[in-house]
């Protein structure tokens, strides 16, 4: 029988489609302050808090230090929340990855927990659960968006915040599965039993080898046999 507890799940590019949208919407808000950032140097920064990627991206693209200011980020994050509400409120192509609800169903018939973790605010994350209905289908326990903790990933803060929510203790049975190298390193520096990288997302199986998590998936169901082993 398993000891798993608690699964925590990444969002988009693991459970949540994202033909590129939150790139796109980094692309474009980063555009309107005149930096024409090429999508190349936007997806490895997926799974970051965001404004912590816009910091890293103003690093490599601001040649006048002085101008990178916390004004200027938050402007920039502003226009990026502004352009993924637009989309997730309106877009019709919203929706799971395959296989991503099923999976969550037998892992909740288990009597394991469901969190959702995301380096999207808290206010962009419920908009997408709201929108896929995962709370009135009973598929996830807690959600916790990067804007809650003091600092996002690789930092183990938001799975710490779901371990004291739902009452888990420091050391129980925990999985962690995402598509970054960020989502693996966050896993791990939480403890994680299980740290699972899937190639649905922004970083391929190559790319997510050089993070050495325990395991990598290319489809969302193949999780179940490693956590209910």
């Amino acid at each position: 029988m398993s000891d798993i507890k608690l699964v925590v799940l990444d969002m988009a590019g693991t459970t949540l489609k994202d033909d590129q949208n939150v790139a796109q919407a980094f692309h474009e808000a980063m555009k309107i302050q005149g930096y024409d950032i090429p999508f190349q140097k936007i997806n490895p920064l997926m799974g970051f808090k965001k404004t912590e990627a816009i910091m890293m991206m103003l690093k490599e693209y601001e040649t006048e230090s002085e101008r990178i200011t916390t004004t200027l980020i938050d402007i920039i994050h502003e226009d990026f929340i502004e352009i993924m509400i637009e989309f997730y409120e309106h877009s019709s192509d919203i929706c799971a990855l395959p296989g991503v609800e099923e999976t969550m169903e037998i892992i909740k018939s288990k009597g394991i927990k469901i969190g959702v973790d995301t380096g999207f605010s808290k206010q962009v994350a419920e908009l997408i659960v709201k929108r896929l209905g995962w709370r009135e289908k009973g598929l996830i326990d807690v959600l916790v968006g990067s804007d809650e903790v003091e600092k996002g990933r690789p930092y183990p803060y938001m799975i710490e915040k779901m371990m004291a929510e739902l009452s888990i203790e420091k050391g129980s049975g925990i999985a962690k599965v995402g598509d970054t190298e960020v989502d693996v390193q966050e896993g791990f520096n939480a403890g994680c039993k299980y740290v699972i990288g899937i190639t649905t997302g922004a970083y391929t199986r190559a790319e997510l080898e050089k993070a050495k998590p325990t395991h990598i998936v290319d489809s969302f169901k193949e999780i179940l046999p490693i956590i209910l082993s």
